[in-house]
């Protein structure tokens, strides 16, 4: 009987990292216990005892904090921290996500000139030429006797329908399932590979464990799908949906997802054999190594350090004074009736284009409001997207389809019993950014009815809106693209839109009045 080598493939895996480098909450400057720098430890630990380790990033890395907006926006020139920080870990592959489009092409080129590592996506398509748009869109890593390992990228093909076209003029994105049905079988034959990784920027349309439908099958998350019907993907790594998953089998391929925010990563084990000179996976098991109780790289700081300053003094700048109460101490309470802040914001986004009706979002449950003295810090705090204003022309009955849809936001209540959020907004993850909250007419929302029939009365102007009547209506670029399944505004005239980044617009906005008094005119409320 021929000897039987054996080998463990270790593969860390991050994902929805969203810009937390260093372990700071950029509110209030308190320590956290998640980011980069805390995970960088356990790279590092990992890597010093592993016969073969693979590091792979899988999107979402370069935006989420005030940290990563200063680089991409701000500072232009100064290479990018946060990819530097993956050079530094050594990063073997990296899957762009949809927010690493927000900032558009030249931010992208710019980053991944800068990365040492590859950038891979098989289904993000030169618009022209019909090819991968970072190239080739795998990695084969080699190992001892032969062994080689592939590593395939996948991004959601669901961004056109939340980014801004000019964003992605260039690009085409093909379905995740399709491009990996006619890459996989390349790795597999050409490539020689013995084990195929798929990391994929998306994450699961069905439960995992049931197979049933957990969302509408409109191709933003294809998870279950590559299970099934790719055949040959030993690992596939998720992402998007900000789940841990430490480790399940759906159908013969392991699949894992990191959760967000730098909280941990996915430590996936799988353990080869050689026989007759042949590599095969014998057996794999994974968990999800937290950052909690893990010490932050002390030299990865030291590193940062300088770029860390230079973003705090940014946040630090002072804009001005409140006067009356603008901050956030129960944002459930802030979605039934008109906040401050939200009314803030919406009066912020009328002016800036002189429209006369506004939606807005309270994005989720870690905005502070804004205190006496506002600085960049508070407006970041409070508006983390890098959002622009588009000025939609609309029909009544578009207005009231779109309050139905926001109303969907609640679950059902009984008469004068307490409202509660939709398990639908929480699960796979919490999407308060897709409640809105409107400006310029007068509504009224009615939980204890069925969804689709919630809006008890809809004004203009002290009078029934007409539904037949056309309106202008000023809300950010991801909703007026219909993201959120806004569907009533896909394909509406546009009228006017602002290429000034929201966070850019506010503090404008602020600086220029020096001193806003905190009001809410009360033209709205959600009741049972």
């Amino acid at each position: 009987m021929s000897d039987i080598r054996t080998m463990r493939l270790t593969v860390l895996a991050t994902s929805d990292v969203h810009g937390h480098v260093l372990p700071v909450r950029y509110a209030d400057n308190a320590r956290t216990e998640s980011g980069l720098s805390k995970l960088a430890t356990i790279v590092r630990e990992t890597r010093e005892k592993s016969d073969l380790m693979l590091f792979i990033d899988n999107g979402d890395l370069l935006q989420g904090t005030p940290f990563a907006y200063y680089f991409a926006r701000l500072d232009e020139t100064t290479p990018h921290p946060i990819v530097e920080t993956m050079n530094a870990l050594g990063l073997d592959a990296f899957v762009p996500g949809n927010h690493e489009f927000n900032y558009g092409l030249s931010f992208v080129r710019r980053t991944w000139q800068q990365s040492k590592y590859p950038w891979l996506s098989a289904n993000v398509l030169d618009a022209k030429t019909g090819e991968p748009y970072f190239g080739v869109p795998y990695r084969i890593l080699e190992g001892e006797e032969g062994l080689r390992v592939a590593v395939l990228g996948l991004t959601t093909a669901y961004i056109p329908n939340w980014e801004q076209p000019g964003n992605i003029e260039r690009l085409r994105f093909e379905p995740a399932t399709e491009a990996a049905k006619r890459w996989v079988p390349i790795l597999k034959e050409r490539e020689g590979a013995h084990v195929v990784i798929v990391s994929y920027h998306g994450g699961f349309e069905r439960d995992i464990g049931t197979g049933e439908e957990i969302e509408e099958q409109t191709g933003e998350n294809e998870g279950w799908r590559l299970c099934q019907e790719v055949e040959g993907i030993d690992l596939l790594v998720t992402g998007h949906q900000h789940r841990r998953i430490e480790g399940a089998r759906v159908g013969r391929t392991w699949t894992v997802q990191p959760g967000y925010q730098a909280s941990g990563l996915s430590r996936i084990e799988l353990n080869l054999e050689n026989r007759a000179g042949e590599w095969g996976l014998a057996s794999v098991r994974s968990d999800f190594a937290e950052s909690e109780g893990v010490e932050s790289d002390e030299e990865l700081e030291r590193r940062l350090s300088t770029s860390e300053a230079l973003t705090q003094r940014w946040l630090d700048t002072p804009i001005c004074e409140i006067r009356g109460d603008m901050m956030l101490t129960d944002h459930a309470a802030a979605r039934l009736s008109e906040h401050p802040l939200v009314a803030l914001i919406n009066r912020i986004q009328m002016e800036a284009t002189g429209t006369a009706i506004s939606c807005t979002s309270l994005f989720d449950n870690a905005a502070t409001g804004f205190g006496p003295r506002v600085t960049m810090r508070e407006v970041t705090a409070n508006y983390p997207y890098p959002n622009t204003l588009k000025v939609l022309r609309l029909s009544g009955k578009d207005i009231l389809e779109a309050l139905e849809k926001t109303a969907a936001y609640f679950a059902q209540a009984a008469p004068g019993g307490p409202i509660q959020v939709s398990p639908a907004y929480l699960f796979p993850k919490p999407q308060h950014y897709n409640y809105d909250m409107w400006a310029g007419i007068e509504y009224g929302i009615d939980v204890s009815r069925p969804a689709g029939n919630r809006v008890a009365y809809v004004r203009r102007d002290c009078r029934p809106l007409d539904l037949n009547a056309s309106f202008d209506v000023v809300m950010n670029h991801y909703r007026a693209s219909g993201g959120g399944d806004y569907r009533m505004f896909r394909g509406k005239p546009v009228v006017r839109e602002s290429t000034v980044d929201m966070t850019e617009t506010i503090a404008e906005w602020l600086a220029k009045a020096q001193v806003v008094e905190a009001r809410a005119d009360g033209q709205w409320r959600v009741y049972s």
